[in-house]
């Protein structure tokens, strides 16, 4: 069975082209990953369709209300499903963490928009919060898809035959080394000597220190 994803959002259009396009499109095409993409005020039970009220105490912005989440959640999740909260303030996202929610049967991403959700919300029917970054996005629909993205290149069938060079290097802690391919040289700039010699130990072996020097320089904190 494909790993099925539902994300619930106030803006269902956003995910359009992204499902549609590239190796994601692809893999859903081939049936390696099932995505289903639904508007919150589907649930919603008033005449204008009201997914957001005034936070209790004051303060700027709206807040998303409980009832509509709570049966959107209700009616879609299965036994065992993860249910999973995109915010800020959440788990930083990951190499290993999109590998851990490969191996889920069904992932249910609530997005969130405004000042944010109803507390109950996260209290009850929210078993994950997930963070891809320390900063604001316009709504949480962006970071699902980010997450969709990098969790289905985990899933069998979805790259195909291609191998992911990038992921590998995320995946031991170190950033990736400098590609090259032709001309061999270009506007003064020539590829470096080793890449051309054939020696494929000696080409790994001057990848493996690019991708220490480069992480040293970029990302320490990887290789603590």
């Amino acid at each position: 069975m494909p790993l099925l994803v539902d994300v619930i959002t106030l803006f269902p259009r956003m995910l359009d082209g992204f499902l549609a396009e590239s190796i994601l499109g692809k893999g859903i095409a081939a049936g390696s990953l099932s995505v289903r993409v639904h508007d919150l005020r589907t649930w919603t039970t008033d005449r204008h369709r009201t997914a957001d009220d005034r936070p209790f105490g004051g303060g700027a912005g709206m807040v998303l209300k409980p009832e509509p989440v709570f049966a959107a959640i209700e009616q879609l999740q299965t036994p065992g499903c993860r249910r999973i909260y995109l915010t800020p303030d959440g788990r930083p996202f990951s190499a290993g963490l999109a590998q851990e929610l490969s191996r889920e049967s069904h992932l249910i991403f609530l997005s969130g928009h405004y000042e944010g959700i109803d507390q109950r919300i996260r209290d009850r029917v929210i078993d994950q919060e997930i963070s891809i970054g320390d900063y604001v996005l316009t709504n949480g629909t962006l970071a699902a898809a980010v997450v969709i993205d990098a969790l289905s290149r985990f899933i069998p069938g979805v790259l195909g035959q291609e191998k992911s060079l990038t992921h590998e290097s995320f995946s031991r802690s170190l950033l990736d080394f400098p590609q090259y391919t032709r001309p061999a040289e270009f506007r003064g700039i020539s590829v470096p000597e080793i890449l051309l010699s054939g020696n494929h130990a000696e080409i790994e072996r001057w990848r493996n220190a690019r991708q220490s020097e480069k992480t040293r320089q970029v990302r320490p904190d990887l290789l603590k």
